[in-house]
């Protein structure tokens, strides 16, 4: 498979080294509490999974279903729209339904790259916001994560240097990994220079609902003129805890949306059916499950910052998302994300996902996500202060090891 143009393009897949580790544990018996990978661990509401049993096995809910969304999802989200961030969206031309947001992003970059058009992607940034570029044939230029002004001091930077010049940029606020939040002001800034540069903007907004502090991140659309450049992605896999559903949502700039239906038209039939009709149950049903949803991962948040503080592993309390991204200890960070990754599942029975995986500037950091009980977790970090302990005899052992690679 090394032959192959796509495939040759794609790095190894670092997060697969914890995995492989953490089912080498589990299969020696050890409990890993699995702090890694960003599945919810919450039920989809009652009343969501009620709908799915409800439609299944009806009259013509079985056959293929639309790759663009039933209208009725897309009216729904449309309607989440308008009451969320008071923006208006025709569901007819602004609205397609994807198999979550990680599909729409792939099937908009096969959409509008051509071999060799550049991309402007943040750097640490989730994984497939560069590499679904790449595999369209398109090369990535690097950008601050941090939405601050030497992102725009970067941005000018990249269009003034990058030949050909770039077509598009992404943002990802609330960010995964990095869990920062962009202000409104960040976004009229944006739009301003994406218009002024001729610039495609896709915003990643799958943490929407997911904030705390009681400060909701707003949308891009928000911005007047926005429409004209952007096109947000959505899902609905953290807000329902519906991860595995896959369900999720692009909306925005109708050209770029109907680019988007062109291509998926020719590689999906959409998802099932009652899917669909349990994800717009979701979306027009009672939203205190989102307000519960919240409180349950500002729990967690409180538990991770308090326990693993007086085990000696500081958190910076993320302001958003399911994750916290969390500078390796100063002993530790001759390592590397991937290899003190290793070493908290082998010594302190814990995953958590190196900071690697999301680009090289995120190497000095590792992401911890909020999908274990507050009890699990303060049991992580009595499993990490014990490491800590008796950490000096294993980096005898390990930085010899790592200075060689």
């Amino acid at each position: 498979m090394d032959t192959f143009h796509r495939i040759r393009r794609l790095p190894p897949y670092v997060f697969e080294q914890v995995n492989r580790l953490k089912k080498q544990a589990r299969d020696r018996g050890a409990d890993i509490i699995d702090l890694g990978m960003g599945n919810p661990d919450q039920p989809t509401p009652k009343h969501v999974v009620e709908k799915l049993i409800e439609t299944a096995g009806k009259p013509r809910t079985d056959g293929y279903s639309s790759s663009r969304g039933i209208p009725g999802l897309r009216k729904a989200q449309a309607a989440y729209y308008e009451r969320r961030f008071g923006v208006m969206l025709d569901p007819d031309r602004q609205v397609i339904a994807t198999l979550g947001s990680k599909e729409g992003f792939a099937n908009m970059a096969q959409a509008i790259t051509g071999p060799g058009d550049v991309v402007l992607v943040p750097n640490p940034s989730y994984p497939i916001h560069a590499f679904g570029f790449l595999m369209a044939g398109g090369v990535i230029r690097s950008v601050p994560a941090a939405p601050d002004e030497e992102y725009f001091r970067a941005m000018e930077r990249a269009v003034m240097h990058s030949i050909p010049k770039p077509i598009a940029v992404v943002t990802c606020f609330p960010s995964n990994p990095t869990a920062e939040v962009a202000s409104l002001d960040f976004y009229r800034d944006l739009v301003q220079f994406a218009k002024k540069h001729d610039l495609i903007v896709l915003s990643d907004l799958a943490y929407s609902e997911i904030y705390f502090d009681g400060i909701p991140p707003p949308s891009i659309l928000q911005v007047p003129g926005a429409m004209d450049v952007a096109v947000e992605f959505t899902s609905m896999s953290k807000t329902f805890s519906m991860a595995g559903w896959r369900i999720g949502f692009a909306v925005g700039n109708d050209k770029l949306i109907a680019a988007l239906a062109r291509v998926k038209s020719y590689l999906d039939y959409g998802a099932f059916t009652p899917v669909q009709v349990a994800a717009t149950a979701a979306l027009n049903g009672p939203q205190s499950v989102i307000d519960e949803m919240r409180q349950v991962y500002a729990k967690r948040r409180e538990a991770l910052i308090d326990s693993f503080d007086r085990a000696g592993f500081e958190i910076p309390p993320p302001r958003a998302s399911m994750f916290a991204w969390v500078p390796i200890p100063e002993k530790f960070r001759s390592l590397g994300s991937l290899e003190f990754s290793k070493l908290l599942v082998e010594k302190a029975d814990v995953a958590v996902a190196p900071g690697i995986g999301f680009g090289e500037h995120g190497d000095g950091f590792v992401r911890i996500a909020l999908v274990e009980n507050e009890q699990r977790i303060r049991q992580a970090a009595r499993n990490v202060r014990r490491f800590f302990d008796t950490a000096d005899t294993h980096l005898h052992n390990v930085i010899p090891l790592a200075a060689r690679r």
